[in-house]
């Protein structure tokens, strides 16, 4: 959406900051021994203190109230009794919901307790090249040129990007134009970002897969070539300078 009113901005930073919120305290909860449903029902309670509906179970009817990947999963991954977090795991948890008619996304991949398995690098880079990109983004500045800033950053540290996963316009609905703003240089995509529009931009940084496949419980995307993804996202709204991150307070950067 494109935000014309007072009224429409603070819409979307109240929607921004149930999900900022709870993607925050949903980390902070996180702990080895619990079930990613456990950690679930958490945020599902979060989000309805604050009013606001899961997002994926709107559109979607997903069976949760959050997406939380664990280890080879890249995203999508479905809360289970059964998946019990362990100490080292690479855990992303994705926090989406509408509140009051807006909409707002954000995620982010971190480490659960000492990081016994070496994710570490692949976390802070993923965070890091979200950083850039969005620094980067304004009214008028190509969506393929920041698809290409995230994979040359990418490559520069060694890593990979997931090409069919990506960013997109959010507001009215959870996933609007632009659709398709990905992390590489989509060349046939010639449309520019736009003044005032509100988009949810997100990196999926990867050990070695280039795309993600569902598996067979018709959710979790997993790697085509194995390995390791982080992803982290921010819905920000596009300016003619220096972009309004929205859901800051999920603390993805701290």
């Amino acid at each position: 959406m494109s935000i014309s009113t007072e009224g429409e901005r603070i819409g979307i930073q109240q929607a921004s900051d149930a999900v900022a919120i709870t993607l925050s305290k949903m980390r902070a909860y996180a702990r080895p021994g619990i079930s990613t449903r456990e950690l679930d029902d958490y945020g599902g309670e979060l989000l309805m203190q604050m009013g606001a509906r899961s997002a994926p179970k709107l559109t979607y009817d997903f069976p949760g109230y959050t997406c939380i990947s664990v280890n080879s999963e890249v995203a999508h991954g479905v809360p289970a009794a059964d998946k019990i977090l362990q100490e080292g795991d690479l855990v992303n948890i994705d926090v989406s919901a509408e509140l009051n008619g807006f909409w707002a996304d954000n995620g982010g991949s971190f480490i659960l307790g000492e990081d016994i398995h070496g994710h570490g690098k692949l976390v802070e880079t993923s965070k890091a090249i979200l950083k850039k990109a969005i620094s980067q983004i304004k009214g008028g500045v190509r969506i393929s040129d920041i698809g290409k800033l995230i994979e040359t950053e990418a490559k520069k540290a060694g890593y990979t990007v997931i090409k069919n996963l990506t960013g997109h316009g959010i507001g009215r609905s959870l996933h609007e134009e632009p659709h398709d703003i990905a992390n590489y240089c989509d060349r046939f995509n010639t449309d520019r970002f736009k003044k005032n529009s509100v988009v949810a931009i997100e990196t999926f940084i990867s050990t070695r897969s280039t795309i993600a496949d569902t598996q067979a419980d018709g959710w979790t995307l997993s790697g085509n070539k194995g390995g390791f993804v982080a992803q982290h996202e921010h819905t920000i709204m596009v300016t003619g300078g220096e972009p309004v991150i929205f859901t800051e307070k999920n603390g993805i950067w701290d």
